[in-house]
């Protein structure tokens, strides 16, 4: 079985994670979207949390499921038998640093082969980083993640919104 791993810290998902791992499902027998319970950057949602938006989210995705981990994400892929990870490139700055992270990982597990899938057009744009900051000001998410995403980042900035 043609196993691969997504991983990130998908705080939240966004449509444009969503439309990377639709994809790569139709290339690999399993997707498995890894969840980093300890990202080197501040979170929003708990890793229970952003584990549950994403089960919802690719409910309807049924070779693809949602682990989390912690430790070296080459590390996760063999615990999951993984043969390859999947990222998503939006533009050029996504290319050097994931440039980066393919020779590291090759260089830590070589068996282990990385996939890059470029970003639909509509999702050049998108990160976390901005959903959060865009949510966080109130501003019109609706059509860039989830409902039930769009519903969580509401519930957390409810009365905390910066002017």
């Amino acid at each position: 079985m043609n196993i691969a791993i997504y991983p990130g810290s998908f705080d939240p998902i966004t449509n444009g994670h969503l439309d990377i791992a639709t994809r790569a499902a139709k290339l690999f027998d399993k997707v498995i979207i890894g969840v980093y319970e300890i990202p080197n950057k501040p979170i929003l949602f708990t890793t229970k949390e952003r584990v549950e938006l994403i089960r919802r989210a690719i409910a309807d995705l049924p070779n693809v499921e949602v682990k989390s981990f912690s430790g070296l994400t080459v590390d996760f892929a063999k615990r999951v038998k993984a043969k390859a990870m999947v990222r998503g490139l939006r533009m050029s700055a996504d290319f050097e640093r994931e440039f980066d992270m393919a020779m590291m990982t090759k260089k830590l597990f070589p068996e282990l082969e990385f996939v890059c899938l470029m970003s639909s057009v509509e999702y050049q744009f998108l990160s976390s980083s901005l959903m959060k900051e865009a949510a966080s000001l109130g501003g019109a998410i609706d059509d860039l993640v989830p409902k039930h995403v769009a519903l969580a980042l509401r519930k957390k900035f409810r009365g905390k919104a910066r002017h």
